[in-house]
């Protein structure tokens, strides 16, 4: 891959572009193997803190009709947190490209772990798995840790639904999403999008939420991460769709289009086409519907397929880096 650049790229000034190609296998091999950073340390959770912060001090206690000041201070806040978050970030990207190459691709890895996790994702939806083997109770309550809706009159069949739904959705937000920005942006628009789908998360709903209103509150957050996903849930359908084989993208794209997302729901029918099984949420959508329902082993199957997605990243973002950077460089120059 050196060579490739020094042939294409001459010069010292690439340094730091050998350095960047080499972050996403850094980063993603100190996920699989370390796992999370404390959570005094973790991004994330500073992230989650301020935006809990502002939701505290804006976000309506109770319903309100159409409320304009309540969304651009909503709007205005979240817009701050970004440029913060993208301010450390190339800060923290500028002192590491001062270091050697191999220095800077270890500590930009290691920066860039956080703002990504398959292990953990991984982890807890074969955790779901298990648990549910023991009894739906402790399936249930299993699951709740990775889900946002009630899982209380939940089935058996509903719960492992559930699970490997929640895998596919956060296949993209949790890994693909934050690579692409990263590939696009450096570190500056992994935090970004880390962000943007941080609060989304806590922000996004479409009523009463925690005991606050967020209609209008979260609807900036919501409409960003819609757009910052959108192109990175395709590629993650995309991605599943290959890795699977014998997918055809017209019958992806009608079941994607069954969801209310305008994103999660190309992963999700990607993964329920891959694995032959019926996917859905009680009342809302059905992918797959004629199907059989998933069983134990498509847990496993879906966190296999996942990881493979996850291992094709390095490979299909060292040379997405590679050909972004060049023709970046190459219209400047």
């Amino acid at each position: 891959m050196d060579g490739v650049i020094d042939l294409l790229l001459p010069g010292t000034q690439w340094d730091a572009l050998r350095a960047m190609i080499w972050v996403p296998f850094v980063a993603l091999a100190i996920d699989w193997w370390r796992g999370e950073p404390p959570v005094p340390i973790h991004p994330v959770v500073w992230m989650g803190k301020a935006l809990g912060w502002c939701g505290e001090r804006w976000a309506p206690l109770s319903p309100v009709a159409r409320d304009l000041r309540v969304f651009w201070t909503m709007a205005l806040a979240w817009c701050a947190l970004a440029v913060a978050a993208m301010a450390a970030a190339w800060g923290l990207q500028w002192l590491a490209l001062r270091f050697h190459d191999v220095i800077a691709a270890a500590l930009l890895g290691l920066l860039l772990k956080p703002l990504l996790s398959w292990r953990m994702l991984h982890d807890e939806v074969l955790a779901v798995e298990a648990a549910l083997a023991r009894s739906l109770p402790e399936g249930r309550e299993q699951l709740a840790r990775l889900v946002s809706r009630d899982v209380s009159e939940l089935t058996a069949e509903q719960v492992r639904e559930s699970a490997i739904e929640s895998l596919a959705e956060n296949l993209n937000d949790s890994v693909v999403a934050p690579l692409f920005w990263f590939v696009l942006l450096g570190l500056p628009g992994a935090a970004l999008y880390r962000l943007a789908n941080t609060a989304d998360a806590m922000w996004g709903y479409p009523g009463m939420r925690g005991g606050r209103y967020w209609q209008w509150a979260g609807k900036w957050a919501a409409r960003a991460d819609d757009v910052l996903s959108w192109l990175p849930a395709r590629i993650t359908a995309l991605l599943l769709a290959v890795l699977a084989r014998g997918l055809q993208l017209p019958t992806l794209a009608r079941q994607a289009r069954r969801t209310p997302s305008p994103n999660s729901g190309w992963p999700m029918a990607a993964m329920a086409l891959a694995l032959g099984v019926r996917l859905g949420k009680p009342g809302v959508y059905v992918l797959n519907a004629s199907a059989r329902d998933p069983g134990p082993l498509d847990t496993r199957r879906a966190a296999k397929l996942g990881s493979l997605v996850a291992l094709s990243l390095v490979p299909v973002g060292m040379g997405a880096h590679l050909l972004v950077s060049t023709v970046a460089v190459w219209m400047g120059a």
